[in-house]
């Protein structure tokens, strides 16, 4: 309202009268400082590797490389990028207490198709002077990235763009997330309950549900992210891209009997489609570009 202006009155005058003061108008966040932002960093990579360290053994395992930092601070950071330690209990996860909360429909179900159970969530991706969060929908019986995104927040928007990028290309029988609210929000679930698609959320105590995922981001990590160093959300973007593309068409998964995760839900090898061809971009698996990772010294 005061950015935009009132003839014959000043700033000060307007503030004055919303009973704003004027440096809450001219305040802006300056994001985490850059001691923060490496604790991040760190921390972001002993989780990749070992995503059962809570809090404590976080603030240990940083002690050990030679930061000074209180349990306090480790868990703030901790839940700023949304890490929470892999282990049994009775609660998971973070829903909002005015979501719905959905049954889990896992137990006991072989899944044997493709489509037939996906799964979304989120982690966090790290720049040079800051931070981003990436969402990915995956197919759990190929591996396969149907869509992802990159937000700067955790709102729940940035799901539900991810969600209907995914449903644009084929619907599952089943989605499986946690509780987290970006899942459990309205916006979220009534875009699959709308299209009959059933809802499957992590129970309490479950701790290997979203299993296909850790692994997929542990990859990501691993052979992306940690070698790449993004100056910025345009290099994340781009590097990201480049790499979901050599995840799906090129990266041979031991799991999957080293076939690519296009080449099984796409039935190159089995048939599913009959042309070897890409639903999204119609382009041949074969005559996509080679990926180059980059070098660890880089």
């Amino acid at each position: 309202m005061i950015k935009g202006g009132h003839p014959g009155l000043s700033v000060a005058r307007q503030c004055e009268l919303v009973g704003l003061p004027r440096s809450s108008l001219y305040y802006r966040a300056q994001g985490e400082s850059q001691e923060n932002l490496e604790l991040m960093w760190q921390m972001d990579e002993a989780y990749t590797s070992w995503p059962f360290y809570g809090v404590r053994r976080m603030a240990a395992y940083l002690h050990r490389q030679g930061y000074t930092v209180n349990p306090k601070r480790v868990r703030r950071l901790m839940r700023l990028m949304g890490l929470e330690a892999i282990y049994p209990r009775k609660r998971l996860s973070g829903a909002a207490a005015e979501h719905r909360h959905y049954p889990y429909l896992l137990t006991g179900v072989e899944v044997g198709r493709p489509d037939q159970v996906w799964s979304a969530d989120i982690t966090y991706i790290r720049l040079r002077r800051g931070f981003l969060y990436l969402v990915a929908v995956l197919d759990w019986y190929s591996r396969y990235v149907l869509s992802w995104a990159l937000s700067t927040t955790l709102e729940a928007s940035f799901c539900v763009w991810a969600l209907e990028e995914a449903l644009g290309k084929a619907h599952p029988e089943i989605f499986n997330t946690d509780q987290g609210s970006q899942f459990t929000s309205e916006a979220f679930t009534g875009c699959l309950e709308k299209l009959g698609i059933a809802i499957s959320m992590d129970g309490r105590g479950r701790v290997y549900d979203n299993i296909f995922v850790e692994r997929l981001w542990r990859s990501v990590k691993y052979e992306e992210v940690y070698l790449k160093d993004y100056a910025d959300g345009t290099e994340a973007r781009a590097g990201l891209a480049g790499y979901f593309e050599f995840y799906n068409h090129q990266r041979l998964h031991q799991g999957l009997d080293y076939r690519t995760p296009a080449e099984v839900y796409e039935g190159v090898a089995g048939g599913r489609m009959g042309t070897g061809a890409c639903p999204v971009a119609g382009t041949p698996v074969a005559l996509r570009a080679p990926y180059v990772p980059a070098t660890a010294g880089r």
